[in-house]
């Protein structure tokens, strides 16, 4: 993608910003690390918890040589081509005809091809999964709700298919908290709905909210359509595979429900409840719905009508630049305070902007001030917070909000660090070293 050549006119020289802060001495970081247990499935064992998951759909009806849509998503999800691969082998071996569709509401820019390529940043193409992917935005409107008289609508080429499966990682949604969050229903309700279903689930989710809104549709889609189940996924604190479960339609929501539980013990978070500035590297549509994940930063200033989470607290947060396979989507740059110029220059408006448009959050697409540089950005953000002392100011920088195992800290976390036996302490602090301006030590993927 080209860079926005208009960045470089949106952000603040370096110079201007330490004028105007003055020459502020910057905290020293270490490195600290996380200390999870965890029990992610290998890498060889991935086939054979995808048969039994195959094993559990309701394929009873389905003819022989009947054609299978499997939903896929634009998250970043582990190990999701060769689960696909996996499913769309043991559907052929058993006599089935699978192909793919993408399930991922308005992402790609609201079109097929963009769509398509999406999923190809995650490693899912024809050659990579052995079938035919389908991507187009054409729906079908399956039935009406009830008393609302909403439309409900579903991938056309999915609503042809003798038998509909979903694949998708359950886990604590960015926007609202209920029953059923991100996972199996959502991905019927919004991912397969295309830009048409997304823009009018989140535009009835005004009034109506989520957390009612998406059961009692994902509802009336099992009903008019031959979802035969789904292939639920769960990731550890470490974002690797932990449990690949097959969940016939008939237990939909209530097994959905408790594997949304076992999410909310197994996500990652930052593991300090008060911080007074965290510089993320990198923000994007495959990291999170909102770019930074609202249940990590403590932030949903955008959502419709919900409450923030309790924590944590920050002060101020700067992010330096977007993911590859955002392809420009900076849904959710306004949860940040501060941006570096690469956010700007690697942004896509338009893609951008239909995303926000789709989901009704156009606050969050709100450009924060643009800065020049990583010394300006902390320069600006420790300027803003009060009295800043070295030896207590708590500053985090990790990749992510997805990737939080280990984390660059200052002096005052890496002290609590070393008193805590969920944390462990990998470098000791040292002087923040700038390459041109830029940050140049980095965390290891």
């Amino acid at each position: 993608m080209e860079r926005n050549q208009s960045a470089s006119e949106l952000s603040v020289p370096e110079a201007t910003i330490v004028d105007a802060c003055g020459d502020l001495d910057l905290p020293k970081l270490g490195v600290v690390e996380q200390v999870w247990e965890t029990d992610p499935i290998p890498a060889a064992a991935i086939d054979a918890h995808v048969e039994s998951a195959v094993d559990a759909l309701e394929l009873d009806d389905v003819p022989a040589g009947g054609e299978i849509a499997l939903g896929v998503g634009s998250r970043g999800i582990d190990n999701v081509p060769e689960i696909v691969a996996a499913a769309v082998s043991t559907l052929e071996d058993r006599g089935y005809d699978p192909f793919v569709f993408p399930a991922m509401g308005s992402h790609g820019g609201a079109t097929g091809e963009g769509q398509a390529e999406m999923l190809a940043e995650l490693g899912v193409t024809e050659s990579s999964i052995g079938c035919e992917i389908r991507s187009s935005m054409d729906v079908v409107e399956v039935g009406r709700t009830p008393e609302r008289d909403v439309p409900v609508v579903a991938d056309a080429h999915a609503a042809g298919a003798d038998a509909i499966v979903p694949i998708n990682r359950v886990k604590p949604h960015t926007d609202f908290d209920g029953a059923v969050e991100s996972g199996l229903s959502k991905m019927l309700v919004i991912g397969m709905g295309k830009q048409r279903g997304a823009k009018i689930a989140h535009e009835w989710a005004v009034d109506w909210s989520f957390r009612n809104m998406i059961p009692e549709i994902a509802g009336q889609l099992l009903d008019a359509l031959p979802v035969v189940g789904g292939i639920a996924l769960l990731e550890d604190q470490h974002d690797e595979t932990t449990l690949i479960e097959g969940v016939p339609p008939s237990g939909f929501l209530d097994r959905e429900r408790e594997l949304l539980e076992r999410a909310y013990d197994v996500m990652p978070t930052l593991p300090f409840s008060e911080l007074d500035v965290v510089v993320f590297d990198r923000q994007g549509k495959d990291i999170s719905g909102q770019g930074l994940d609202t249940n990590v930063i403590g932030r949903r200033a955008f959502a419709i009508n919900e409450p923030a989470p309790d924590e944590p607290t920050i002060k101020r947060i700067y992010t330096r630049g977007l993911t590859a396979a955002t392809h420009g989507n900076a849904m959710g740059v306004g949860s940040a305070d501060l941006i570096h110029e690469d956010v700007v220059a690697e942004l896509d408006a338009e893609t951008t902007l239909i995303n926000a448009l789709t989901a009704s959050t156009v606050r969050g697409v709100r450009l924060p001030p643009v800065v020049e540089s990583d010394r300006a950005g902390l320069v600006a953000a420790l300027s803003t917070i009060g009295v800043v002392d070295l030896e207590t100011v708590r500053v985090v920088r990790a990749r992510d909000t997805m990737h939080l195992a280990r984390f660059f800290a200052s002096e005052a976390l890496i002290e609590e660090a070393r008193q805590r036996a969920d944390l462990r302490v990998v470098e000791e602090a040292t002087p923040i070293e700038f390459d041109d301006g830029a940050l140049s030590a980095s965390l290891a993927d």
